[in-house]
């Protein structure tokens, strides 16, 4: 499809956001009323807090926070645990009645709160088979640590990665896998290649970032990197394609400000991209520019709903996005001490929301 034009308006019913980091304390504070603000009534939640996420009672007690801080009642949050050996399987079949849907793998160190990751998959296999009975979902974050000696750094982390992606999706037919946040055309090629019960999320950053644009940047440094242009490339033609298995995972990932734009001779920035508060608008300003506009509902919602299996409600809130000449993404976001930047502040996005009708 070719851009869209001014005056262009396009209806998405209850976009979803299905990987979404809203933290804790006065941060989460903050940033939670941002998944509504930006569009959104559905946030699939992240677990990796300090401590992380590991039981029922606190993925049930953070539940109640969000719900508390989140200034709409029709903001859903699905929530998910933490990969460690502290999740035992005989306590999946509880999971779903709590809202717990998924579990999140992260590799030891790759990212942030990352430090009690997994190193090995193998002592997880009674757990996976439980999660393949009872409909949870494993979430992956797919690379691996970088290793010198073995030349793997954050350029290739992620490719070296899918040969996992691959045995887990073979060994566990009947678990529902999705490769979070990818960023490369092998990834997204590695998707392609697995059986259905394997998704892949994109974020909107990928969409629009590549190596030069954060080698030196702060405020677009994430993990995984952005990688090179025909790696973006690939992120947006699988969604312009219309492929089922590639859907919205924002990554949002709220840092305080001076963590974000501050690095030290020992320790460097933090990891993250921030898009929750203008998520939709932007998603829709990227997928116009490389004529991916008509894709726009199945990107943020038809297609992660459908793999999440979350049953279609008649009554579902629709959010109305209009092509506009510009708004200027606000500088930053302040509240009791704490301030977030948000990606491309100052910046103009050319579409915004008219209408959310609930």
């Amino acid at each position: 499809m070719s851009a869209a034009n001014y005056g262009d308006i396009i209806e998405v019913t209850a976009p979803a956001d299905f990987h979404v980091h809203l933290r804790d304390g006065e941060l989460s504070k903050l940033v939670t009323p941002h998944v509504h603000k930006g569009g959104f009534y559905l946030a699939y939640v992240m677990p990796n807090l300090v401590p992380p996420i590991t039981t029922t009672e606190m993925a049930i007690e953070y539940k109640k926070r969000l719900k508390d801080y989140s200034g709409s009642s029709k903001v859903e949050f699905l929530m998910t645990l933490y990969l460690s050996d502290a999740l035992r399987p005989s306590d999946v079949k509880n999971w779903k009645a709590a809202g717990i849907v998924g579990v999140k793998s992260y590799p030891r160190g790759v990212t942030t709160n990352s430090d009690e990751g997994i190193e090995s998959y193998d002592k997880y296999d009674e757990l996976f088979k439980a999660m393949e009975v009872h409909g949870i979902v494993l979430n992956l974050h797919g690379e691996i640590p970088s290793d010198h000696s073995k030349n793997i750094c954050v350029l290739n982390a992620e490719e070296r990665f899918l040969p996992v992606l691959a045995n887990l999706a073979n060994k566990y037919p009947k678990l529902r896998i999705v490769l979070e946040h990818a960023t490369t055309a092998a990834a997204v090629n590695a998707v392609k290649a697995c059986g259905d019960n394997v998704a892949c999320t994109i974020t909107a950053h990928h969409l629009a970032l590549t190596v030069d644009d954060w080698a030196g940047q702060s405020f677009h440094f994430c993990k995984p990197v952005a990688k090179f242009p025909d790696d973006r490339r690939a992120l947006q033609d699988a969604i312009k394609s219309g492929n089922k298995k590639f859907f919205l995972g924002s990554d949002s990932a709220p840092h305080p400000s001076l963590s974000k734009s501050t690095a030290t001779a020992t320790s460097g920035c933090a990891a993250g991209v921030y898009t929750s508060p203008i998520l939709l608008p932007l998603v829709a300003h990227l997928l116009d520019s490389f004529g991916a506009i008509d894709r726009l509902a199945d990107f943020t919602s038809n297609f992660g709903r459908g793999f999440y299996q979350i049953p279609e409600n008649s009554n579902a809130p629709k959010v109305l996005v209009k092509k506009v000449q510009g708004v200027t993404v606000q500088t930053e976001y302040s509240s009791e001490g704490k301030t977030v930047v948000p990606f491309w502040a100052n910046k103009q996005i050319e579409w915004q929301i008219i209408n959310d009708k609930e």
